[in-house]
């Protein structure tokens, strides 16, 4: 039986890339987005390409719908292996125009959504004593970004989440690391002030933006046992925005 991947937020964009990647590495993948007509694209693409797919519509921030989407995973191709917990939304505010309901959500999605699905198949991981868990954050959770404050802060919490997370799982069995893109060319970072990404590229020394598949190429090597040594890790493609 093919190891079961979980890619949450999978429907476009870098969540989109990461599923192909997986299904066209082996995987058979559950793809899961709040849209369930982008999940079912997504899903129906791997398949013809020769892969296994099911597409499962939730909301990663709400409990009912984790358990829902974990839940039909199992059903559609038995106990989680690796989890990608990418479903993350974006919004861009100065600080001081910010309103509660939007750092609310942003939080919500990106760091209750990522502790909700951990908490979701981290049992079985851990029963079986083997899993991976690859969290994408943002190199913003590193550096911060104008304007941006609730997105960098959120995915600072993922960076730190996958860092006390490791500590506890790694003798386990289960390894847990995270990816922190650089700006990347998905409908997400389309959603910003053309302003905003133009002052971005021209910050970069590469002078530019990466593409999904290039995000997904690293997630799939920490899946893989080549990444057997990486553990509470955050890896960086990000057109060197960030050089640690």
């Amino acid at each position: 039986m093919a190891d079961c991947a979980l890619v949450t937020g999978a429907g476009s964009g870098i969540g989109r890339a990461i599923a192909l990647k997986l299904a066209a590495d082996g995987y058979a993948v559950t793809v899961n987005d709040l849209s369930l007509s982008r999940a079912e694209a997504v899903a129906a693409d791997i398949k013809t390409k020769g892969g296994q797919a099911i597409a499962v519509p939730g909301d990663v921030s709400k409990e009912a719908d984790v358990s829902a989407i974990h839940a039909a995973a199992i059903a559609g191709h038995g106990e989680v292996t690796l989890l990608v917990n990418n479903a993350g939304i974006a919004h861009q505010s100065l600080f001081e125009h910010l309103e509660v309901a939007d750092f609310d959500r942003m939080f919500a999605v990106h760091v209750r959504g990522t502790f909700l699905m951990t908490r979701a198949v981290l049992p079985s991981m851990l029963g079986s004593g083997a899993g991976v868990i690859v969290n994408i954050a943002s190199q913003l959770g590193q550096i911060g970004g104008i304007e941006l404050v609730h997105y960098s802060s959120a995915k600072a919490a993922i960076i730190g989440m996958t860092k006390a997370l490791a500590r506890e799982v790694s003798s386990r069995g289960v390894r847990v690391n995270a990816v922190a893109p650089g700006p990347i060319n998905t409908p997400l970072v389309m959603e910003l002030s053309e302003e905003w990404r133009a002052a971005k590229r021209a910050s970069l020394p590469l002078g530019r933006f990466g593409e999904p598949e290039e995000v997904a190429e690293v997630v799939a090597f920490l899946a893989s046992p080549a990444a057997s040594l990486f553990v509470g890790q955050t890896l960086g493609p990000n057109s060197g925005d960030v050089m640690l």
